[in-house]
């Protein structure tokens, strides 16, 4: 059996991207990410997406072989990022009787991205509607913000395989298995594996939009699925509710996991000696879990994630021309454009002569939904001293005592 095959007639044909430094120009992926694509051999024959253009020899080489000298009748565009869509145009020159399936609104943006007009031969589908390739049907689902307006999934009503687009997707490359392994045995998404990257890629990239993914499970509950065939990242199929259950977590804006997460920001070190303080009085008083993060030198997108999984926040940081420290203030910018909701937080600030980061993080977290602030907020006067360690003991027992 062929190391692409998922199911008889529905192949993987996608590629990794090791040499990636950073994912949408932001985002570091240490193990790569991958670029899914997929080809149904059927009477009529569908290719589901194309890929980013870093990698379009590849994809080109894996299509011209399962084509075999044969023409494809359907592209299917779930997505018009650059990263899925990137090879439209060239797809539907090489081949000049190919149709491509989308949503109405994916039109517009291909006129957007490519020069050639191809209008005369794009089928837009509805929500509901099918296409019949042969033994495969294919129904399709509008998913609009999940996360751009254009984007639409398919369902393959015989193998009962979801195309999920970009939703239940992660950063990693298959090649970049804890096995090292390659083709479909590194394709299976394993629930202890998946989780980690698929929440950093979940909250910083679809994060916003939420209440369009509680929509869109809503509308595929009734659907029978057997497998999730992501844009990016593993093929799932074991424990398939493990990862809606997740994603429906995620997606409602509750905290996955009791915890406290706190992260930090410090100019000469003091603000980071009381926020270390805490979460060590907060070790000696409980068994919560607690985890932090030095803004100035740990991933962005990994605190943005934490902030999110647990359900309580602590923010340290220094007043910096009479405001506050830049680092601290991307980091709570980031959670405001995610929708960052329903969390206790709790505010340590540092100050020599007039104390404003406090005031300046307040306002930010009263502008969310659903935040309760702990009071007061911790004030240390440039070093920490035998005072702040007992408004640190005495903000430790709040915190513990709002699980």
């Amino acid at each position: 059996m062929e190391s692409n095959i998922i199911v008889p007639g529905i192949k993987y044909i996608g590629a990794d991207d090791t040499d990636l430094n950073l994912f949408e120009g932001q985002y570091i992926v240490p193990e790569g990410i991958t670029y899914n694509s997929y080809f149904i051999d059927d009477e009529k024959i569908a290719i589901l997406d194309t890929i980013d253009d870093r990698k379009t020899d590849e994809w080109m080489t894996n299509v011209e072989r399962e084509l075999n000298g044969r023409t494809p009748d359907y592209l299917i565009v779930h997505h018009m990022e650059p990263d899925h869509a990137a090879n439209i145009e060239l797809l539907m020159e090489k081949y000049p009787t190919l149709t491509a399936v989308c949503s109405q609104k994916a039109v517009a943006m291909m006129q957007r991205f490519f020069d050639a007009d191809f209008t005369s031969r794009i089928q837009v589908v509805k929500e509901g509607e099918t296409l019949s390739l042969g033994k495969h049907t294919l129904q399709f689902f509008m998913a609009p913000m999940i996360h751009w307006p254009e984007v639409m999934m398919s369902y393959e009503q015989n193998e009962k395989i979801l195309f999920s687009a970009d939703a239940f997707g992660k950063f990693g490359a298959y090649s970049q298995t804890s096995d090292g392994s390659k083709g479909i045995g590194s394709m299976w998404g394993a629930t202890e594996e998946w989780a980690c990257e698929a929440r950093r890629y979940y909250f910083n990239i679809v994060g916003k939009y939420g209440a369009m993914v509680q929509n869109t499970l809503k509308k595929l509950s009734g659907l029978d699925i057997q497998y999730i065939c992501p844009l990016h990242g593993p093929i799932l199929h074991d424990d398939l509710p493990y990862f809606v259950n997740l994603y429906n977590t995620w997606s409602s804006y509750a905290p996955e996991d009791k915890g406290i997460f706190i992260a930090y920001s410090s100019l000469h070190g003091n603000t980071e000696k009381a926020a270390l303080k805490l979460a060590d009085i907060i070790k000696e008083m409980s068994d919560v879990k607690v985890s932090v993060a030095d803004l100035r030198t740990d991933d962005m997108a990994e605190a943005v994630e934490d902030a999110f999984r647990y359900d309580r926040l602590v923010v340290a940081a220094p007043t910096y021309d009479g405001g506050l420290m830049p680092i601290m203030n991307d980091f709570i910018h980031h959670l405001s454009i995610k929708a960052y909701q329903n969390r206790t937080v709790a505010i340590i600030e540092n100050g020599s002569w007039a104390p404003m980061a406090g005031k300046k993080m307040r306002e930010a977290f009263e502008a969310m939904k659903g935040i309760t602030i702990i009071e007061p907020i911790v004030t240390i006067e440039s070093t920490v001293k035998e005072k702040t360690v007992a408004d640190l003991k005495s903000l430790a027992a709040q915190l513990i005592g709002h699980s």
